[in-house]
């Protein structure tokens, strides 16, 4: 099976601390893979907040996710806490990438967890069809 291959971008635009909350683990005794993918989601809304946007707006304009690819490094565990870095790339009229890079300091040392890229689509979710990213958007999350 071929291993997938992230590229992280050079700098990232957000970080946020997230604990792992009991409700994480899985019953191997650290965290599941479906909760990753929850994390990448809470930093994702987090990253939008933070430079004033939001998945959905008022008119039904928003963004969906049309794909995910996350490579695991390492496992997490009940009371650990993730600082998970953001930053974007692959920008298109509709679409862009964002990647994520999670991972924990112990000791004094910092270790990845997991780095992973969600597709974003600007998305009409009320025509149910695809929409072109507004331009003040795009400047503010290119890097």
């Amino acid at each position: 099976m071929a291993k997938i291959k992230i590229e992280l971008p050079s700098s990232f635009l957000f970080s946020t601390v997230i604990p792992i909350r009991i409700t994480d683990i899985n019953y191997g005794g650290h965290i599941g893979n479906d909760t990753v993918l929850s994390i990448l989601h809470e930093a994702r809304v987090q990253f939008l907040h933070h430079f004033g946007y939001q998945e959905l707006n008022e008119s039904g304009i928003g963004l969906i996710m049309k794909d995910v690819a996350i490579d695991f490094k390492k496992e997490l565990f009940y009371g650990d806490r993730i600082t998970v870095y953001v930053g974007t790339g692959e920008f298109s009229k509709a679409s862009f990438d964002l990647y994520y890079k999670i991972a924990i300091e112990a000791a004094e040392k910092t270790s990845i967890i997991a780095v992973a890229k969600t597709g974003m689509v600007y998305y009409d979710y009320l025509n149910k069809k695809i929409a072109g990213i507004p331009e003040e958007m795009r400047s503010k999350l290119q890097i």
